[in-house]
């Protein structure tokens, strides 16, 4: 019996003239296993599967760790499903520092992948990590992109603040040790939501992110999104395009400090232009330092990183490496979390 109760299968490969097929089962606990089977071997008796190629991690216990699928309402009342990976011995009280991550746009689905790194913050900072299937995504067919796309963008923010909301009332953490990422338009996903609820968050991490939404069309490749996001200089579509434009909502509250951030970017990207967050960050740092000088104390830092280009298509092993050094070196930071064997 193959156990693919939460796991992802998309990789199918055969040969129109071989009785052989092969497909690939990955989840977030296990490495990837190739299966394949020999169609010509059976006749009418079942199919055997047989492993092909088995990817290993030393060390790994996948068994150490377990996977759920819970269902969660959105501001709406949309159902959205999320995935949660944590250790079996984790407790819900409330205190475990928890990385939420999501996409939310361009029919991408987050569908269950294999992450060392990930597990290493489950194990190791005795950790959780929650992945929301947002809208905007692919998930559920078209019409669960198209409610998250255009004049409907909201609804992708608000599914993810939903999910932040659900695991805080859960126990699973509470929003001092709540960090959020997401890269490129997920990087437009962690702005937006970080201004619109930033007392919800303990940390964010914003890459590549698509930020100034007035001039996204402009950039490189950027006027190929526009039926995504819109098309600013449509009097029709500028309204709901400025009203969540990361870098024309930047704001702060009174009294309240902006969310420890990081902001990351790299000077060889021609798919997301460096020149968003370079904006954003300069408009966030004038802002915290003619506003907010007397309580800011989270750290906000802003990182360019050379010779490199947009997320893991442009992306050195040995930088993606470093890559996650830093992010789990911020967050262990902010959090004040200690490694543990």
């Amino acid at each position: 019996m193959l156990d693919a109760s939460i796991s992802n299968n998309d990789d199918v490969f055969a040969f129109k003239l071989s009785s052989k097929i092969f497909f690939k089962i990955e989840s977030f606990v296990s490495p990837f296993t190739i299966f394949y089977a020999d169609f010509a071997k059976f006749g009418d008796r079942p199919v055997q599967l047989e492993v092909f190629r088995e990817g290993k991690v030393p060390g790994l216990d996948s068994n150490a760790f377990t996977v759920e699928q819970v269902f969660y309402a959105s501001k709406d009342g949309t159902r959205v499903p999320m995935f949660i990976t944590h250790r079996k011995d984790m407790v819900r009280d409330g205190t475990n520092p928890l990385f939420l991550t999501g996409y939310g746009g361009f029919d991408e689905s987050m569908l269950p992948s294999f992450s060392v790194d990930d597990l290493m913050f489950i194990q190791h900072f005795k950790g959780v990590v929650a992945i929301p299937n947002i809208r905007g995504g692919g998930e559920y067919g078209e019409k669960w992109h198209e409610q998250g796309m255009l004049d409907k963008k909201q609804n992708v923010f608000d599914d993810f603040i939903a999910a932040a909301e659900f695991l805080i009332s859960e126990r699973y953490t509470n929003s001092s040790k709540l960090a959020i990422y997401g890269a490129s338009n997920g990087g437009l996903l962690t702005a937006v939501c970080s201004q619109q609820r930033p007392e919800l968050f303990g940390a964010v991490i914003t890459q590549l992110g698509v930020l100034d939404m007035l001039r996204f069309n402009k950039f490189g490749i950027g006027a190929v999104w526009e039926s995504e996001f819109g098309n600013p200089d449509d009097p029709k579509d500028f309204p709901f395009i400025y009203k969540y434009s990361p870098l024309q909502q930047l704001k702060l509250t009174p009294g309240h400090q902006w969310p420890a951030t990081l902001l990351l970017t790299a000077d060889h990207d021609d798919r997301v232009d460096p020149a968003h967050t370079l904006k954003y960050t300069a408009q966030l740092y004038y802002l915290l330092r003619t506003q907010a000088e007397g309580w800011q104390r989270n750290p906000v830092l802003a990182k360019v990183q050379t010779d490199q280009g947009h997320a893991l298509s442009g992306t050195p092993t040995v930088k993606k490496i470093n890559e996650k050094v830093d992010f789990y070196s911020f967050i262990g930071r902010v959090f004040g979390l200690q490694w543990t064997d």
